[in-house]
């Protein structure tokens, strides 16, 4: 049987979330898309209410909460503000290499102490010259007796700036290709770690994106995650979990544009009656809702099916590639319906286009998605 249906919980779950992104989010929205400024009242309201960190098991502190439960946590603070809900997600995706592989001492000490306080933590793989291109990677580890030795730099790091720790994954065995990489859990105060300046981004300038420079950063074997050479393996994984709450984040974009385009085509008259009776216009609203529900549906198998224990790369790239790309679209289209209006900064649909762009980019291109896809069918067939 199948059934579609959100438990109770899910459900006021759910509500605590929009009646969050409805109150504390949207109103500042648009301050923090002009100012750059860090939204970090309103991350310590959401942190307060249970809505960070939400994947840190009960054992350290937190709710323990479900794939497909913190996709609607997602899509409802991304309906408020992207940028905001992307510096809240950023937590899970820096926490999700130790969720998923950390020792005992390594949870208690990192994922316990975001439970006890607003932190935040960032998630540091991509580097100037190695984004989708892991395999590029150029951050060096070698092991000197008790510790590593880290050098190298990360760019487009989410949170950096404000980051307690990090998640880095470096090179350690450089003839080993994705099997020579390691991940480490490295303090944001070691020795030798500077973060650069703030990137004032297209879209999503609430979040806190920095270059990160690692020079001769000592690093505690006990920090290690994992062996040598399971650090490519531990960061994909982690993305089993991720990568659905970033589609749910796109869909929660996309709900928004559509909502406005919706209102607005209502509103608008042209020859004396509402855009909305327009064919034309009518039509492009239709698309955006049939595709937003889709994008929302593969959001929740590819999270459900993480829940379940079962291997759920090939869906959770489908819901992070569809979803993207519809919210960019929709977003698109959204201004199209708003006219020369969608285009001045006074109506909110430009931002919504301006912040969708990168749901196409980070966590992997929708171009990569499609290449993980590809593989997969190949791996299990192009039956279900």
């Amino acid at each position: 049987m199948v059934d579609f249906r959100l438990s109770q919980e899910q459900a006021q779950l759910r509500q605590l979330a929009r009646d969050f992104a409805e109150k504390e989010i949207r109103p500042v929205a648009a301050h923090h898309d002009r100012t750059g400024e860090w939204p970090g009242e309103v991350l310590r309201k959401a942190w307060e209410l249970g809505l960070m960190n939400t994947h840190i098991p009960e054992n350290y502190g937190g709710l323990g909460l479900h794939a497909l439960d913190g996709s609607l946590i997602a899509e409802a603070n991304a309906w408020g503000c992207t940028g905001i809900g992307t510096a809240i997600e950023a937590n899970t995706l820096a926490e999700a290499p130790v969720i998923v592989a950390g020792t005992e001492a390594q949870k208690t000490k990192y994922l316990g102490r975001m439970t006890e306080d607003c932190l935040m933590a960032a998630y540091g793989v991509t580097e100037p010259n190695a984004g989708s291109d892991v395999a590029g990677l150029k951050t060096r580890a070698e092991r000197k007796g008790d510790v590593y030795v880290l050098n190298g730099a990360k760019m487009w790091i989410t949170n950096a700036g404000k980051a307690n720790w990090f998640f880095v994954l470096a090179v350690t065995d450089p003839s080993a290709g994705n099997r020579g990489m390691t991940g480490f859990i490295v303090d944001a105060d070691s020795p030798g770690l500077t973060v650069g300046k703030k990137e004032w981004n297209m879209g999503q300038r609430a979040s806190d994106t920095r270059g990160v420079e690692l020079v001769d950063v000592e690093v505690p074997v006990a920090n290690r995650l994992g062996e040598e050479g399971e650090g490519f393996k531990i960061a994909m994984k982690a993305f089993d979990l991720t990568r659905p709450l970033v589609a749910a984040g796109a869909v929660g974009l996309a709900q928004a544009a559509f909502e406005h385009a919706y209102a607005y085509a209502q509103e608008r008259k042209t020859f004396g009656r509402p855009i909305y009776s327009h064919q034309a216009v009518s039509f492009m609203i239709a698309d955006m809702a049939k595709d937003i529900e889709a994008a929302r549906l593969l959001v929740w198998q590819a999270a459900w099916m993480y829940d379940q224990g079962q291997r759920n790369t090939r869906f959770a790239s489908m819901a992070k590639c569809f979803a993207a790309d519809t919210a960019h679209r929709v977003a698109s289209d959204a201004v199209q319906v708003f006219g020369g209006n969608g285009f001045s900064t006074e109506y909110p649909v430009e931002k919504l286009l301006r912040d969708s762009k990168i749901f196409q980019i980070y966590e992997g291109t929708s171009q990569i998605q499609r290449v993980i896809i590809s593989k997969e069918l190949q791996r299990t067939g192009v039956r279900r």
